[in-house]
């Protein structure tokens, strides 16, 4: 269980520069809850391979999160903030963003039994896990369906999604997965309450939690300015944000910030 944020710009901007300052405190203080490592991911240029960068740290006192995080890396990228889920170790190898050729990927949720989603995987798939997770076996599973589709993006990607949804119905997968030449946000979790039981284990009342994360903790909200698309997961409580619609699932153009819809997003 995580945070996430994605962005698509025109030009190179910094994680702070798309948030605003006391935007980007607010989303780091997220810490508190979610840290167990962090990530980022980002094109320096539309033509420029993918780069990322992980940490088992906490973000908050990682001295490169927050020099990465003012520096204007690229005119697109994620970031994501861990919540190991419970008996997953804090490790590099379990930190977001999973890479492979060109594509960056994180999520927010918890897929179980991990066992079971290991089984959709192909022998050749299974084989390049590194870590423990089941974002890991989210990302292969994408990735492998990509393949299958012959590199269609769009097609690969709603075919993982029609596999989880019918066998995993009960679980977040929303998630950000960077391309070459696309960011796809998803936002399927209607069925999955908020892990508010165990957000109790941490603060006195649900008003001490950071925004939402009491009734609407797998919430996403997004924002269009004249130059960018912003993704970004419950938690900021900020003005100019609308909230994505239950069960969608979108790709936004690199080069153009065009939004095309998936469909269909595939419901059990």
């Amino acid at each position: 269980m995580c945070r996430l944020l994605g962005y698509v710009t025109t030009r190179p901007t910094s994680v702070v520069d798309v948030l605003g300052r006391e935007d980007f405190e607010t989303f780091t203080a997220l810490t508190e809850v979610h840290s167990d490592g962090w990530g980022m991911a980002w094109h320096r240029s539309l033509d420029a391979p993918t780069e990322a960068v992980s940490s088992a740290q906490n973000a908050s006192v990682d001295p490169q999160y927050s020099s990465l995080a003012e520096q204007a890396l690229g005119c697109c990228g994620l970031v994501h903030l861990r919540w190991a889920t419970g008996g997953l170790p804090v490790s590099p190898a379990n930190t977001h963003p999973f890479t492979d050729a060109g594509y960056a990927f994180a999520h927010n949720g918890h897929i179980a039994p991990i066992a079971h989603l290991e089984k959709q995987l192909s022998t050749a798939s299974r084989a390049k896990l590194m870590g423990d997770t089941d974002s890991e076996r989210y990302f292969r599973l994408i990735m492998q369906c990509i393949d299958e589709a012959s590199g269609d993006e769009a097609q690969g990607v709603t075919r993982a999604l029609e596999i989880l949804v019918r066998e995993f119905p009960n679980s977040s997968l929303n998630a950000l997965l960077l391309t070459p030449t696309r960011l796809f946000a998803i936002h399927i979790n209607s069925r999955v309450d908020s892990p508010v039981e165990s957000l109790r284990e941490l603060f006195e009342s649900d008003e001490a939690m950071p925004a939402s994360h009491a009734t609407e903790y797998y919430a996403m909200d997004y924002r269009i300015t004249d130059d960018a698309v912003h993704v970004i997961s419950s938690g900021l409580d900020a003005e100019g944000w609308t909230r994505i619609p239950e069960d969608t699932a979108v790709m936004i153009d690199l080069a153009t910030q065009e939004i095309t819809r998936l469909h269909p997003v595939p419901l059990a």
